[in-house]
């Protein structure tokens, strides 16, 4: 439901002659995903507008990460100059004019291209495209959040807009249910941002609010060990509090809907709470790498939010 800002490293894919394919290669990562991007429950429409939506969500993530294929194939159809190709504010300026053509006209990026039938299908708006591009600006510019507040309002743009566009694929969007889909979305990101304390610190980026990391005597040298002492266990674990608190707020939306969307938001709260659980198993030492729940345990928390308990 939230993006996903990790597993970076999945293949790319080629296109003729053995080319870089910029298409393929993005949606190849969903693979790699947290949670099942469009899992095969879902009617094929469903799963065709979700894996348009997430080509836009991986790209302009790619984009703010610097994680594009090599080559420059990607700034070359967004119409930006070689000597650009670089410049991650200038990618994304680029990206945005090629959102405005997806309601106004031909995107040139072959991902933007499919997402126009989605959009017209779906009647989305350009709001959540834009929140998203919104956030990796603001990674450009913004390394640090000082207090928790700060942090949701970076998740408002980062991760809610994501939630609400399944809500809008689906054909179920109303206003209580974009609230309760906001909690779970930014509980999300704050579990993959406890998940990639040690990822994130290597991009200069820390997503722990400063008035947190004081409050436990936790240093930023603390974040760069091998292994967590017993001062930043603490504050994971009191983040991911926050994050159960947040998930089981959001929670009542698993009930509001029926049928296979039912099944797919619930495996959406339990993949969080099995990462919550994970990073409690690891008795929360996320320095050495991100805690992975298992199988087992997702299943387990599938059928207990399921049964709406939590």
């Amino acid at each position: 439901m939230c993006r996903r800002r990790s597993g970076r490293s999945a293949v790319t894919g080629t296109g003729t002659a053995g080319a870089p394919d910029p298409e393929r290669g993005t949606l190849d990562k969903a693979a790699g995903e947290n949670f099942p991007v469009a899992p095969f429950f879902l009617p094929r429409a469903w799963r065709t507008d979700l894996m348009a939506v997430y080509g836009f969500a991986r790209l302009v993530d790619d984009i703010g990460d610097g994680d594009l294929a090599p080559g420059g194939a990607d700034a070359r159809l967004l119409g930006v100059p070689a000597e650009d190709a670089e410049d991650r504010l200038r990618l994304l300026d680029a990206f945005e004019a090629d959102l405005e053509r997806v309601f106004s006209g031909e995107p040139r990026h072959p991902l933007l291209r499919r997402l126009r039938p989605t959009v017209r299908r779906c009647s989305l708006t350009p709001e959540p495209f834009l929140g998203l591009i919104a956030a990796n600006r603001q990674d450009q510019l913004v390394k640090r959040y000082e207090t928790y507040d700060d942090l949701l309002a970076y998740c408002e743009l980062s991760a809610n807009p994501v939630g609400r566009l399944v809500l809008g694929v689906t054909g179920t969007s109303t206003p209580e249910r974009i609230r309760l889909s906001d909690a779970i979305c930014t509980a999300l990101q704050i579990v993959e941002h406890l998940q990639d304390v040690a990822e994130d610190l290597g991009r200069d980026r820390i997503y722990l609010p400063a008035q947190d990391m004081k409050r436990f005597h936790v240093q930023e040298a603390d974040l760069a060990t091998k292994t967590a002492g017993a001062s930043v266990r603490a504050l994971v674990a009191y983040e991911s509090q926050r994050a159960r608190g947040l998930l089981n707020e959001g929670a009542p939306l698993v009930g509001s809907v029926h049928g296979r969307l039912k099944l797919l938001l619930a495996g959406f709260v339990a993949g969080g709470r099995a990462a919550i659980h994970a990073i409690a198993a690891a008795e929360y030492d996320v320095l050495p790498g991100p805690p992975k729940p298992g199988k087992l345990q997702l299943l387990r928390e599938v059928g207990v939010t399921l049964r709406g308990k939590g």
